[in-house]
């Protein structure tokens, strides 16, 4: 067994800004359903970034952070939904799917807290991959 893992801290200010200069960053970054959760929310930044902390999370705990080709579709192919207890669970897509199906991911978690102007998350994923699979470049994708 190879346990994964990668975190992510976001200044909520700073994604507010993106948002504020790039009308599709939203859109380019987040799944509709994420959208529509996140501005349901009386103040939704706190939660966007929450969810964009816990994208970066993942693809740092795959090997593959943000940097490097088609590393922003992969944002859209990290999906943070909510369980009716709140929890937040992760939902892979495309690449991100076959890359934890290659790499035999049997167990996954996530755990995203914000407070003041920071938002944190934890991704961490357990599975059947060998030493130096999942890094960046080893994909194919």
């Amino acid at each position: 067994m190879r346990l994964y893992q990668g975190i992510d801290l976001v200044e909520i200010d700073r994604l507010k800004a993106a948002f504020d200069r790039q009308e599709a960053f939203g859109q380019d970054i987040y799944t509709e359903a994420e959208l529509g959760y996140c501005n349901s929310r009386p103040d939704p930044y706190p939660h966007l970034a929450g969810r964009f902390a816990a994208k970066e999370a993942c693809l740092k705990a795959f090997g593959v952070g943000m940097g490097g080709f088609g590393a922003t579709g992969r944002f859209r192919e990290v999906e943070v939904e909510s369980a009716p207890s709140g929890k937040p669970v992760l939902r892979l897509h495309g690449s991100m799917e076959k890359m934890a199906r290659r790499l035999k991911i049997g167990q996954t978690t996530v755990s995203i807290s914000h407070a003041d102007n920071y938002a944190v998350a934890s991704v961490m994923f357990l599975g059947e991959g060998v030493a130096g699979e999942g890094e960046a470049g080893e994909t194919g994708e």
